[in-house]
């Protein structure tokens, strides 16, 4: 008697599989029976759950599957892992593998795999340690897929591994793939020095055992390093790949050498590797990052692939060279290339409508990010808060702050330098002891930020304080927090502190050079600016970028170098690669107006690519006052007056100081009418003094202050003083229609002699005195606090908005000329 056993009609997807498994090819089919076990039917069933997990990823199709097989082996098992690894379910994966009786090296390395790429390194080096006890080898594979996830703190444990792997002999070739590994994870834990001791153990290197040292190098800031294996690479025969480009280019941004990332470029383009769009973004960023926004643009016109990354990098360096409409037209028509809207460069189109103050922009760059979901990206949450604290909006500052989903270093930093940048020091150093109470590390941009603010007060005491503890958090030697240390202490008037700060760091880079060259400048020592410039250049290892540029430019406009002057902004071009921006065309607007040279003055602007901006006609205007050019300073006026928007009322001031300088009071009333009508308020003049680490505060003609009689008569006595020294009042810089007697008296009490008053009443005898402003010293005031210095006896700096003007014994360092 025979039995027949009935069978289920199959359904659709499973005769589709079927059809699939007999369209293999035989031996793939041999391959698999004998690796089964000669079981056709396991063999068959793994064969679908492979096919379900590599061609749709149907995750919960597959694990039907395999629920169902009658016979299941480590292959069906390590399949199905694999697919669980695939989609993200670590613990599904981790699930499966605890219930394996039978684990191969393979099931470990899977899993292995998973925590790894989830930055799970600890729970990966424990699977590692489990497999190792349960006297199951690890094979190559195992090394590369457990040692990709280590970061700076997993130092104690890649040496357990590494020491294993050249236990079993995987430390030589043919092994040179697990070795590569070895050579990324010591870069990666911080360990260059180990990192450079596997590489030269590998006697057959390739391409990547290179690229590999060369991004561990470039990562940890070792640009110099970088290169030179770069060029130990083409010496030895090792052709570049793309990743080689990539590295070296990185390192020569970092190196701010103009001329070898030209020669890369070259080399780039003639062995073909420039198509590449990887590549080729590297040289756009390269090009970007010296300023030179004619070749990035050149460059992005000519490169035959384009990517988001190719855009962002051109919008970055439109903005960085503060050409905003072209940074925002490019930016438009990346919005039209469908590219994924999560990739738009949110967080630069903010950063211009904070650097514009335009909150109008601000706000529909933000509805844009919250339509693509991009304002839950960090990097756009934080720029946002930067962008509403810099347009004065704190309150949806602080809301979107609050928001955050994590409030990182970098968000506490955007909001405290949003305060710091509209003057509101006191509020950001606030900001930064409540990031302290939250048990935040404060990094680089967080100590820059919070010695600016003590930069802003000049206060010498506060900024020594944040100085002790940099030092106590370890972050003295950092080369950006030392540089913040030389830009504060020049900025609070001490440029020895400035000086020796910046002789002490281990490191320099350009913003080091930068910082030292800005404060030599800023104090009046042009020479010095001069030369600290010229040494760097001749140091061989850094280039000028637009920065230092500018800060040569400035201490030339300060010290009345033409000529040189003249010699660094046409170098700017035609020997470092650099196009001049609008503040490099305004400074030399400054120079040449300041020495009287306005038909030159009056060329550069018909020859600058952009027109004039307020800046730029404000320094002709105020030159013209100096140099009593009264029709210029009309033409000028003139079209600061036509301006739709400006900044404060100081057009209007001058141009009524010119008039009252010849007497024009008529003409003065009309000024102060249309300023009146127009709704512009002229700003106060203030200046405050530090004296027991205590900020005072005075403005003109100022007789609130507790100590008001004792400053009235110090200032009698100091004004008779100086009158036998041989000082006289000048009045021209009275712009108001009084007697001659009343203002001599409104001079007496100008700001920053009440803040010296004060100061010399409450301060030691000897002891040096610095008072801040912020507006320009009138030339009386100038010429009184000289003789001042004189009858005291002591140093009295005075900064006001332009610069520092260090007093002693009836001299300027300014020579007079500013």
């Amino acid at each position: 008697m025979k039995l027949h056993r009935t069978r289920s009609k199959p359904t659709l997807a499973a005769t589709l599989q079927q059809l699939r498994f007999l369209q293999t090819p035989p031996r793939i089919i041999d391959a698999r029976i004998i690796k089964t076990g000669f079981n056709t039917d396991t063999c068959r069933s793994n064969f679908i759950l492979d096919d379900l997990l590599r061609r749709g990823g149907q995750v919960s199709s597959a694990r039907k599957v395999y629920d169902e097989m009658p016979h299941k082996n480590t292959v069906s098992t390590n399949t199905m892992i694999s697919g669980y690894v695939k989609s993200g379910d670590v613990s599904s994966a981790r699930d499966l593998f605890d219930a394996m009786a039978d684990r191969t090296v393979v099931t470990w390395t899977i899993l292995m795999g998973l925590y790894s790429g989830n930055d799970m390194f600890h729970e990966a080096f424990e699977l590692f340690r489990q497999m190792c006890r349960s006297r199951t080898l690890p094979d190559h594979v195992t090394f590369a897929a457990l040692l990709p996830g280590c970061g700076e703190g997993d130092a104690v444990e890649v040496a357990q591994v590494h020491a294993f792997a050249v236990k079993l002999g995987f430390d030589r070739n043919p092994f040179l793939t697990v070795c590569n590994v070895f050579v990324k994870s010591y870069c990666e834990i911080g360990r260059r020095d180990l990192a450079r001791a596997v590489f030269e153990q590998i006697r057959e290197k390739d391409s990547v055992t290179f690229n590999t040292l060369i991004t561990g190098y470039e990562k940890d800031g070792l640009h110099v390093e970088a290169v030179r294996l770069f060029v130990e690479m083409r010496r030895s025969g090792h052709k570049p790949s793309d990743f080689t480009f990539s590295g070296v280019l990185k390192a020569v941004v970092g190196l701010h050498d103009y001329v070898l990332g030209q020669q890369l470029h070259g080399l780039a383009v003639s062995t073909g590797f420039s198509s590449d769009v990887a590549v080729g973004n590297q040289i756009l960023d390269f090009y970007s990052k010296h300023d030179c926004v004619v070749e990035t643009r050149k460059l992005f016109d000519e490169m035959p692939e384009l990517d988001f990354v190719s855009y962002n990098v051109v919008i970055s360096g439109y903005s960085q060279a503060e050409q905003y409409e072209e940074s925002l037209g490019m930016f438009r028509e990346m919005q039209c290339m469908g590219f994924d809207r999560r990739s738009f460069p949110f967080a630069t189109v903010l950063s211009i409508a904070a650097n514009l103050s335009s909150l109008q922009m601000g706000r529909q760059v933000h509805c844009q990010a919250i339509v693509a979901t991009a304002d839950s990206i960090p990097h756009v949450g934080n720029s946002l808060v930067d962008m509403y604290a810099k347009c004065e909006m704190f309150e949806e500052a602080v809301l979107i702050f609050e928001s955050l989903s994590q409030q990182s270093t970098v968000s506490w930093t955007a909001l405290i330098s949003g305060y710091v940048q509209k003057g509101l020091h006191g509020d950001g150093l606030k900001l930064f002891t409540k990031m302290r109470g939250a048990n935040l590390r404060a990094d680089q941009s967080t100590f820059a930020t919070v010695l600016r603010a003590s930069a802003g007060f000049a206060s010498l005491s506060l900024g020594r304080q944040l100085h002790g503890f940099i030092i106590r958090s370890g972050n003295s030697e950092n080369v950006f927090s030392g540089s913040g240390l030389v830009d504060m202490y020049a900025k609070c008037g001490s440029i020895r502190d400035a000086v020796r700060v910046f002789k002490e760091m281990p490191d320099r880079n350009g913003v080091s050079w930068n910082a030292l060259i800005s404060a030599y400048a800023d104090n009046g020592d042009g020479e010095a600016a001069i030369d600290a410039f010229e040494e760097m250049i001749h140091s061989g290892l850094l280039q000028p970028d637009s920065v230092s540029v500018l800060s040569v430019l400035t201490a030339c406009s300060h010290s009345g170098f033409v000529e040189q002057g003249t010699e660094y902004f046409e170098a700017m071009s035609r020997v470092h690669g650099i196009t001049p921006g609008r503040k490099h065309y305004a400074c030399m607007l400054d120079l040449l107006c300041r020495n009287g040279r306005f038909v030159e003055a009056e060329k550069l602007m018909e020859e600058m690519p952009f027109e004039p901006d307020e800046i730029m006609w404000s320094s002709v205007l105020n030159a013209c006052r100096i140099h009593k050019n009264q029709s210029l300073a009309e033409r000028a006026a003139e079209k600061l007056f036509s301006m739709e928007k400006l900044r404060d009322a100081a057009a209007y001031v001058s141009m009524s100081n010119i008039y009252a300088m010849s007497g024009e009071w008529e003409s003065v009333s009309l000024v102060k009418k249309a300023m009146r009508e127009r709704g512009i308020k002229k700003v106060t003049a203030s200046s405050w003094v530090e004296v027991n680490h205590k900020i005072h505060e005075f403005s003109s003609n100022d007789q609130r202050h507790p100590r008001g009689d004792e400053i009235v008569r110090k200032i009698d006595e100091l004004t008779a003083e100086i009158e036998r020294q041989g000082y006289k009042p000048d009045t021209s810089w009275v712009g108001q229609d009084v007697d001659e007697q009343m203002k001599i008296e409104s001079l007496k009490f100008h700001s920053e002699r009440l803040a010296v008053a004060f100061a010399l009443i409450s301060t030691p005898e000897g002891s040096p005195i610095v008072v801040m402003k912020n507006l320009r010293a009138c030339r009386d005031c100038h010429a009184a606090i000289k003789l001042i210095s004189k009858v005291v006896k002591r140093e009295i700096t005075i900064r006001d908005s332009s610069r520092f003007h260090h007093f002693r014994d009836g001299l300027c360092s300014c020579g007079d000329y500013w």
